[in-house]
């Protein structure tokens, strides 16, 4: 990759949320955001391996796609109406407030996130939009075909233009509405980065994750302090940062996902996970207090902060652990949840016990890598290895990350020769 091309790639990375927000804000049409960023991006493309890269890489980005906006608009103003809208775009008045919060990229969270919207759109239109993932990385994330995705999102985009919904951060009257949708996209921008989809990705994308971070960080200062929204918000919080602390464990020098029960603890980052353990303490108290009951992310916030207070894998407190998953099982029943604690059953009880959980479960998670990567090592572990080498063939199959598919092929290739009969 050339230098110039080094520069597009990290700027696509760093700034094409902020880009696409600020067209959205300036133009409110999502439609010509997204592409007039992508003609700015194709523009550098061609001018910097050429002219050199500008001094402000983001700044020339931003004022290129906001050039074209205005071309586009003048190109179509043949109409009254269009004609006066492109006048409009040289008025130089300062711009209408436009909230609590001086962030383009959380306004538009919150707009992508309006209540018009069904759940899933709200959270596929945001990825898109704002995390800037493609609508074949969203897919994957939904476990549905590409095409579906589309459709959705291009519907999501058509509704929010009908209804003529304002990018901006609603009034504090209106955030409980939006704020379990809100969460919810933060959450999966997050998992994304923590777990890149995209083949030519790099296997974690801090891009993703610090900005996930940054942005609920946002949305918990908005809440009222007692609200059940804050405590959630407070929770992910927690999460977040103690998924993230062990992201320097989290793949080898080989480019290869290391399990956390293999991973150099000594390479967690202590800091976030004094912050996420005091955030967890908050809540724990909370609820102690008889401040409401715990939701999914602080559940889910818990259960990490177990497996990081333990000093060596050997030391993880897998009761506690299977008991906070049959918590979150009561109040957020799904099948990813249910894998997960099977997971912990099999340290807690037996490799069987969970087996019979995990095949109970592939009929609904066929197509998801997760089920047949942990049916691989639960095979393994009970000495069935023929069955687990095709476990493994199917999770290396579906699995999309590269760091995570380097790891698979390795275990699969541990495995002891096939004995005669067998196929491999």
């Amino acid at each position: 990759m050339t230098p110039a091309a080094e520069v597009i790639a990290r700027v696509h990375r760093e700034e094409w949320a902020r880009v696409v927000a600020g067209l959205a804000r300036r133009h409110g049409d999502l439609d010509l955001a997204e592409e007039t960023a992508a003609e700015a991006f194709a523009a550098a493309v061609e001018r910097w391996p050429v002219d050199g890269v500008p001094p402000n890489p983001g700044a020339w980005i931003t004022t290129t796609a906001h050039r074209k906006a205005i071309d586009r608009l003048r190109r179509e103003a043949r109409r009254d109406d269009k004609q006066q809208e492109a006048l409009m775009l040289h008025d130089d008045s300062p711009a209408e407030p436009v909230g609590a919060v001086d962030d383009d990229r959380l306004r538009l969270v919150f707009t992508c996130c309006h209540p018009a919207l069904s759940m899933e759109a709200r959270v596929a239109l945001t990825l898109r939009v704002v995390g800037g993932l493609t609508v074949a990385e969203i897919a994957h994330a939904f476990l549905v075909q590409e095409t579906t995705m589309g459709q959705r999102i291009s519907r999501a985009k058509a509704k929010i233009r009908a209804a003529r919904i304002p990018y901006r951060v609603p009034d504090a009257e209106d955030l409980p509405a939006r704020v379990d949708g809100v969460l919810a996209v933060l959450y999966l921008i997050f998992n994304e980065g923590y777990l890149a989809s995209g083949e030519q990705s790099e296997p974690i994308r801090r891009d993703l994750t610090g900005e996930a971070i940054r942005l609920t960080r946002l949305v918990r200062d908005l809440l009222p302090a007692g609200s059940r929204e804050r405590g959630e918000a407070t929770g992910l919080l927690a999460l977040m940062l103690l998924t993230e602390a062990r992201a320097a464990a989290r793949v080898s020098a080989d480019g290869e996902l290391v399990r956390l029960d293999e991973q150099d603890r000594g390479a967690w980052d202590r800091a976030l996970i004094a912050e996420g353990t005091a955030l967890v303490r908050e809540r724990l108290d909370a609820v102690a207090r008889g401040e409401g009951r715990p939701g999914r992310y602080e559940i889910l916030a818990a259960i990490n902060a177990v497996h990081v207070s333990a000093p060596h894998a050997r030391d993880t407190d897998w009761s506690q652990i299977v008991a906070l998953y049959g918590q979150l099982e009561r109040i957020d029943p799904n099948p990813i949840v249910t894998l997960n604690k099977a997971i912990a059953v099999a340290e807690f009880d037996s490799p069987d016990v969970a087996l019979a959980i995990v095949d109970r479960l592939s009929d609904r998670l066929g197509d998801y890598h997760a089920l047949h990567t942990t049916r691989a090592e639960l095979l393994r572990r009970l000495g069935r290895s023929s069955d687990a080498r095709t476990a493994y063939d199917h999770a290396i199959a579906l699995a999309r990350n590269t760091a995570e598919r380097a790891h698979l092929i390795r275990r699969r290739g541990q495995l002891a020769a096939p004995i005669e009969g067998e196929t491999s």
